[in-house]
Order: structure tokens, then sequence, then C-alpha cells
């Protein structure tokens, strides 16, 4: 857990060797730390209906970038170039290794940026707690869709990629799976689709990564992390929508302790 946090946030924990191999190990820690990062970043959602929305998504898209860094939205920008460039995957490689800014880069993390605002300021919109379980449930699902990479993946080169695939596989997808539960059951059906949305922008990472890039790498997953939160939060929000939840505060309160 330690060396999940210290990867998958800036928290000043796990850097130490004994937390990073502990982690490499167990996919199921993307998950659990997730619960972590996503209460983090919801706090400002506590603010909802409080504060106008796009003060509380302002807050919530500047405590992502203060809780987690830019690491895995560098992974982001890196595939966004390579998804542009017309060649063979070890050349797709080569220009992810490039630090030039691309244009597929700046309309990769443009554009993920830009959906997660409109999805935060659809959720700012909702009850404080049903806001907060859906950025919570995306956090999670965000992480297992790592998680699902470290099991599913084939690595392209040595890297950090290789290191985490190997050794995983479904054993650990069902533990993984697993310990994202309760984020899902918070407040169905709207937390239990944005959980599983991880998974599937996992696989579709995975198959378009084997076809262009010969694999997965370090990248992929940092991308798979933006990506999933993205999409996981629009799924979480919609599904709330579409099924028009009567339940309110109290009664998401009443319904998880039930």
């Amino acid at each position: 857990m330690r060396g999940a946090l210290g990867f998958l946030s800036r928290l000043p924990v796990g850097h130490t060797e004994q937390a990073w191999d502990a982690f490499v190990g167990t996919p199921a820690a993307f998950p659990l730390a997730g619960y972590v990062v996503g209460g983090l970043v919801a706090l400002p959602f506590l603010a909802a209906g409080l504060l106008p929305a796009p003060v509380v998504t302002a807050a919530y898209l500047g405590s992502v970038v203060l809780v987690t860094g830019v690491n895995h939205a560098d992974g982001l920008a890196d595939l966004g170039d390579a998804a542009v460039v017309h060649g063979d995957p070890a050349e797709r490689r080569d220009v992810m290794r490039d630090t030039t800014v691309g244009v597929g880069a700046v309309l990769a993390l443009g554009t993920v940026l830009l959906a997660l605002a409109l999805a935060a300021l659809a959720a700012a919109e909702l009850p404080p707690l049903v806001a907060i379980a859906l950025v919570v449930s995306a956090e999670v699902g965000a992480k297992l869709a790592m998680a699902t990479l470290a099991c599913i993946g084939r690595p392209s080169h040595e890297g950090f990629g290789s290191t985490v695939v190997d050794g995983s596989g479904p054993r650990q997808l069902l533990a993984s799976l697993a310990v994202a539960v309760p984020a899902a059951v918070v407040a169905v059906p709207a937390t239990a689709a944005a959980v599983l949305t991880g998974p599937l922008v996992a696989l579709a990472i995975s198959g378009w990564a084997n076809r262009r890039l010969g694999g997965i790498g370090g990248d992929a997953f940092g991308a798979a992390n933006e990506l999933a939160r993205v999409a996981a939060l629009h799924v979480g929000v919609a599904t709330w929508s579409l099924f028009d939840m009567p339940l309110g505060d109290w009664g998401v309160l009443a319904w998880t302790l039930s």
C-alpha cells in the first residue's frame, strides 16, 4: 500500500525499495490506493451545493494535480504522440521517448482535461455524498484499470511495464476486482458502472498498444489512469442521471450503512 501511494500520489510515503518491491508484485494495491487518492481529491465536493459548481470543479482539478502530480499525465501525452505517428511499433516507441511535446500530446491532454472538467461540473450539481461517491469510485476504477493492465498486458520492452506485468495473472486480477467491490456498491448502479469502466478502458488500451506499440509500457499505465478516471466519472454521472436516483444525501448514507 505504501509503495502504491508512493507511485500513484505525491504523498510522502512508500519511497523505499522494500515498499516498491512489494507494490510491483501486488496489482491489488492499485485500487486499494485508489480509495485514499479518491478520498483526497473528492474533498472539494463537500462544498457542492454551497459553492458554485464551477468553483467546486476548479478546486477538484487542482486537487487532482496536487495529490497525483503529473507523472501519469506524462504517460498520456506520450501515448498521444505515438498515436499520430505513422510507422512501426519501434518508431512509435522512439517518439514516446522523445522529450519534445507534439500535437498528439497536446490534443490528448487538452481533450482529457476538458472532459474531466465537464464531468466534474456535472458531478458538482449532484448531492454532495453522491458526488463524493462517484469521484472515489472513478478513482478506484482508474487504478483498477492499471491493475488490469498489469494482469493482462504484454510488455513491449524492459521497464516499469515489464516489472509490473511479470508474475501477474488472472488470480491477481480477481483480487484487484475484489478490492474494488466496496467502491462499486456505495450507490449502485452509478458507482458500479464507474468502477467497471476501468477494466474496459484497460482492455481497449491493451489491444491498441499490442497492435501499435508491440505491447504495453509505463506510459500505457499512466494513460490508462487518466483516461479511465475521466471515462468512469462521465459514466457514473450519466448512469445516476439516467436512473434518476431519488435517494439524496441521507438516502445514500442509509443505503450504504445497511
